[in-house]
């Protein structure tokens, strides 16, 4: 094992937490999971298998997953979701690497996206580069609340993959553009001063399904590049939809508590 810190923020995830537990546990001499109040066996499980636990309210993506660096004891840090996995040739990768006398600050590593047990390449789903390994004194999250990604400056493209088991089943492609990522979308906006008017949920949604069905190649993902289009377009319709609603339906916005955006 090198002097890394792995890092999981979880919510409800006793069912994925070991594996990832377990995953980070090849190459890392420490494990932190930052847990939101699950209302399951999350903290407990994770324990059991190792981890340093920690509890903290859901402050938002980038922030959330900062709140780790506070507990590690090492420089170099490894942040990975609960569905996320490193890959043999990932592991392989960061045993061979001399991270002290290495001249970059961080990694990007290929995240390889997967519906089920189906591998998507499509939609800009691969590869999809994303900096997860880290020098946590010279890089970090953006303090944001949604797609917080580590800038890319003075980090290197690895060829090795970080699996990432995205979605169970198609059906949760729409589950959750409409349950989760689209409300908070619209709240984000709202809280900027965003204002939409009757056409952009028309023109987002539209806009979405084209780039990335024709530009992102959905068009040779087959069923699943299809369906991953539309399910993008939708939420982008969504988020405009509601972020219309709130500017013209006095109730709703009344209803919403944008204090807890999450």
């Amino acid at each position: 094992m090198k002097p890394i810190s792995g890092i999981i923020t979880t919510l409800n995830e006793e069912h994925h937490i070991v594996d990832a537990i377990r995953s980070l546990q090849q190459v890392c001499d420490e494990v932190i999971v930052v847990d939101s109040n699950s209302v399951d066996r999350t903290r407990e499980v994770s324990e059991a298998a190792g981890a340093k636990v920690y509890v903290q309210s859901y402050l938002g993506d980038g922030i959330q997953k900062n709140v780790a660096l506070q507990y590690v004891k090492n420089l170099w840090v490894i942040s990975i979701d609960a569905d996320e996995r490193l890959t043999p040739e990932l592991v392989k990768k960061i045993e061979d690497t001399d991270f002290e006398s290495t001249p970059y600050d961080g990694f990007a590593l290929r995240r390889r996206n997967y519906i089920g047990s189906r591998w998507v390449k499509s939609c800009g789903w691969y590869p999809d580069y994303l900096v997860r390994l880290y020098r946590h004194d010279k890089l970090r999250f953006p303090e944001v609340k949604q797609h917080a990604t580590i800038s890319t400056a003075n980090t290197q493209r690895w060829k090795a993959d970080l699996i990432h088991y995205r979605y169970n089943n198609i059906g949760e492609l729409y589950a959750k553009p409409g349950r989760n990522y689209s409300s908070r979308g619209a709240k984000i906006l709202y809280q900027r001063g965003k204002r939409a008017n009757a056409l952009s949920p028309i023109w987002h949604g539209t806009s979405a399904f084209l780039v990335n069905y024709l530009l992102r190649g959905g068009i040779w993902g087959g069923i699943d590049g299809l369906t991953l289009s539309k399910s993008i377009a939708t939420n982008s319709y969504l988020k405009y939809a509601k972020l219309l609603e709130y500017q013209r339906d006095p109730q709703v916005l009344a209803q919403e508590d944008f204090t807890k955006v999450w």
